[in-house]
């Protein structure tokens, strides 16, 4: 994942949380015309960085410590399983954009 996002990403830690999550491509955009309100989707943006979030929050999911408890938190609230899996790969990439920034090693605290 790191290798990706060095390579396909060099904007990541310029950018701020929802430029960046709209490069990649999962910000939710929505289908609004009028009075009509449309459902969110997200569009466009990198696939290659995409799919190898997609791959990490798999795993993620299951074992990190700030990501786990809002999977679940989400999931109980029903919500539907991929629309919870983006919101947790959002939050991963605003992680990992902030830490680029900062020049800051993982610390659970700020998280």
């Amino acid at each position: 994942m790191a290798y990706t996002l060095m390579s396909e990403l060099p904007e990541l830690g310029k950018l701020n949380r929802k430029e960046i999550a709209a490069l990649v491509g999962i910000a939710p955009m929505n289908r609004d015309s009028g009075n009509f309100q449309g459902k969110r989707y997200i569009r466009g943006g990198r696939h290659r960085v995409r799919t190898v979030l997609f791959v990490s929050i798999m795993s993620a999911i299951q074992c990190h410590p700030k990501l786990k408890p809002m999977y679940k938190r989400l999931v109980d609230a029903g919500k539907p399983k991929k629309v919870v899996l983006i919101a947790c790969m959002r939050k991963q990439l605003t992680i990992l954009n902030t830490m680029v920034k900062n020049n800051t090693y993982w610390d659970e605290n700020m998280a």
